[in-house]
C-alpha cells in the first residue's frame, strides 16, 4: 500500500474502533472493494495503538484514579471497596480470556479468520445480538454497580472480537447491556477494557516488526501516519459516541451492520469481490 492508502485505513480504524461495527472487519472489507492488498493482522494491530492512545488521553483522569487507588488498596484494605480499586480488578480479570485465547489461536486469527465470508456473517449475527441487547436490556445500572462477575462475563464477550466482523466494542457493549448497564455505562467500560488487550497486542506486533520477526509489508512511515490519523479520529469518535448513546439507542449501528454484512455476502456470492 502507498501512503495515501495507509492514511485512509488509519482514518477507517479511528472511525470504526469504538463504534460497535467492527474496525477489523472494515479494514478487510474496504481494501477488498477497492482492489488493495490485505494490510494484514500485524498492520491492523499496530495502528490500533493510535486509537488506544486516544482512549488513554480521553480517560486519563479515570485511569489515573484507577491505577492509584488500585495500587493503594493492595496495602490499605479500607480502599478495596472503592469503585476505582474494584475497577482495576475488573479490568485485569476481564482481560485474561482474550489474552489466553489470542495466544492459543494466533495462527487462525491471522489466516482463516480473516475470511470475508466470516466478516459478513459476523456483522449480521452480532448486529442482531446488539439489537436484542439494546431492546431488552434493563439499562438500570450505572458503572458504579459493576461486579466482578460482570467484568469477567464482559471479558469473555471481548474475546469473541478475535473474529473479524464481531466488533470488540459491539461484543462488550452487548454484554454490558444484557447485564443491565445503561447505554453510556456499557460504552464507557467497553472503552476502558480495550486498553490492556489492544495495547499489549499492538506492542507485541510492533516489537515483531522492528525486530524483523514479523513481516508487515508496509514502510514504517506509512504505519506511523496511519497510527497518527487513527489517534485523532478515534479521540473524536469517543467523545461523540458517549454523548450520542446518552440520548439515543444503538439501533443505527444495528441497521448499518446488517446492511454492510448483507452487502459483503452478496458481493462475494456474485464473485464481484474476492475472499
Amino acid at each position: 500500500m502507498d501512503l495515501l492508502q495507509s492514511i485512509i485505513l488509519g482514518l477507517l480504524q479511528g472511525l470504526t474502533e469504538f463504534l460497535p461495527i467492527s474496525s477489523s472487519g472494515h479494514i478487510l472489507i474496504v481494501p477488498a472493494l477497492l482492489g488493495w492488498d490485505d494490510p494484514g493482522a500485524a498492520f491492523t494491530a499496530v495502528i490500533q495503538l493510535g486509537t488506544e492512545a486516544a482512549v488513554l488521553l480521553y480517560f486519563r483522569k479515570d485511569l489515573w484514579n484507577i491505577a492509584v487507588t488500585w495500587t493503594s488498596s493492595l496495602f490499605r484494605p479500607e480502599l478495596r471497596a472503592d469503585l476505582n480499586a474494584r475497577m482495576g480488578w475488573y479490568l485485569i480479570a476481564a482481560t485474561i480470556p482474550i489474552g489466553i485465547l489470542g495466544l492459543t489461536f494466533e495462527n487462525q486469527i491471522e489466516t482463516a479468520a480473516r475470511s470475508l465470508w466470516i466478516v459478513g456473517t459476523m456483522l449480521i449475527v452480532f448486529g442482531i445480538v446488539l439489537g436484542i441487547a439494546d431492546r431488552y436490556g434493563s439499562r438500570d445500572r450505572d458503572i458504579g454497580e459493576l461486579s466482578f462477575r460482570d467484568g469477567v462475563l464482559i471479558g469473555f464477550a471481548q474475546s469473541l472480537a478475535l473474529i473479524p466482523g464481531v466488533s470488540r466494542s459491539g461484543a462488550t457493549i452487548s454484554a454490558g447491556l444484557f447485564l443491565g448497564l445503561e447505554r453510556a455505562a456499557a460504552a464507557r467500560f467497553s472503552f476502558l477494557l480495550a486498553i490492556p488487550a489492544v495495547v499489549i497486542s499492538g506492542f507485541f506486533q510492533l516489537y515483531g516488526i522492528l525486530s524483523g520477526e514479523e513481516a508487515v509489508g508496509e514502510p514504517l512511515l506509512n504505519i506511523a501516519a496511519a497510527t497518527l490519523v487513527a489517534f485523532i479520529s478515534g479521540y473524536l469518535v469517543i467523545a461523540w459516541l458517549l454523548r450520542y448513546v446518552s440520548t439515543h439507542s444503538y439501533s443505527i449501528f444495528v441497521g448499518y451492520r446488517i446492511v454492510v454484512g448483507s452487502g459483503v455476502l452478496i458481493l462475494l456470492s456474485a464473485g464481484l469481490i474476492g475472499n
